[in-house]
């Protein structure tokens, strides 16, 4: 998928190892010194991975999490075995005192101490997948004077769980879909279903539906086993694409020129 690095330092060039790469330092502080911005919604999201969301499309993932707008919502997940302990205490942290640098988080969490720590981190992941918080800024705390600050996600978007409610399921994993096939050009399906971290046949499903209503189309594509999809704008131009190599390539035209013998 796009990511802000490549944004950044572009396709030209190989990035360095390392964390010494200017481009990599540029990427990194830019998203510090954006957090607390709200020009977009980042965190641990799809895959449990660091993802940058439109606050256009922040809605729609909402509206596919556990969440619905009620703060004590994690207790239900909590008692159905949703939700680990850790992560528990971790959100009560966030929700009785508001937000926390990571390394006073951990402390009012109760998991400061040294074998704990993995446990906190699992924690953070998950909440952030679950979108229930979110890093908002930077401060100089811990032993690298570096630790983010946390808070949770209905209270830095407010407005959010009013947004999701009236999006369905179909109707949210359909425009994440779109938008995701916007972004790439084309793609196979068995990479939405690993990219989204969705089952493949909620993927499907909504495919399905995309293609039957005219936004996204099938793709034939040689020494592909399977068609690729494309939003109808990028479908068109790639099967010009396809039909314009199809007619130049040499290799065709011997074959067409022996058979004509």
């Amino acid at each position: 998928m796009p990511n802000l690095l490549q944004a950044i330092a572009g396709n030209g060039r190989p990035l360095t190892a390392g964390y010494d790469d200017p481009a990599i330092g540029r990427s990194w502080n830019w998203k510090d010194e954006a957090l607390d911005k709200r020009w977009w919604y980042y965190g641990k999201l799809v895959r449990r991975r660091a993802t940058l969301v439109s606050l256009e499309l922040l809605p729609d993932f909402y509206a596919l999490s556990e969440n619905y707008g009620d703060p004590k919502d994690y207790l239900v997940e909590y008692e159905e075995g949703r939700l680990s302990a850790e992560a528990k205490s971790v959100y009560e942290a966030l929700l009785e005192n508001g937000p926390l640098d990571a390394v006073r988080l951990r402390k009012e969490s109760r998991l400061a101490a040294t074998q704990a720590k993995a446990r906190f981190d699992r924690a953070l992941v998950e909440l952030q997948g679950d979108l229930k918080v979110l890093p908002v800024g930077v401060a100089e705390a811990g032993a690298w004077r570096y630790a983010f600050i946390y808070d949770l996600v209905e209270r830095w978007y407010p407005d959010l769980p009013a947004q999701a409610r009236p999006i369905s399921t179909r109707q949210a994993q359909s425009r994440i879909i779109r938008h995701y096939l916007e972004n790439m050009v084309v793609a196979e399906r068995r990479s939405i279903w690993h990219t989204l971290g969705w089952r493949p046949k909620e993927v499907d499903r909504a495919l399905g539906e995309l293609i039957e209503s005219g936004e996204v189309s099938e793709v034939e594509l040689e020494q592909r086993p399977a068609p690729v999809v494309a939003t109808r704008r990028w479908a068109a131009r790639v099967e010009r694409l396809v039909r314009s190599k199809r007619k130049s390539s040499p290799a065709r035209g011997r074959r067409r020129e022996r058979r004509g013998r």
